[in-house]
């Protein structure tokens, strides 16, 4: 349940279209030069456990993600 981006970001409106609505950053352990993407309401809306994302990143996490790398990542 991880759309990946490797060489070209997707906009703020396609990335809030892919995970449902409004976009939070949340920054993966060890690894600066990934960054992944969820709905910011996605616990409260009640989103499905994202288990991929959420070994990826250390913790929980709800819903559709986005993994940002290479040149993908937003600065």
């Amino acid at each position: 349940m991880i759309t990946v981006f490797k060489e070209t970001a997707p906009t703020l409106e396609e990335a809030q279209k892919i995970v449902g609505g409004l976009v939070e950053m949340v920054h993966v352990p060890d690894k600066p030069d990934m960054q992944v993407l969820v709905n910011e309401s996605g616990l409260l809306e009640g989103l499905e456990f994202n288990s991929e994302a959420s070994k990826l990143c250390g913790q929980v996490l709800v819903g559709p993600a986005i993994l940002l790398e290479g040149d993908a990542v937003w600065t």
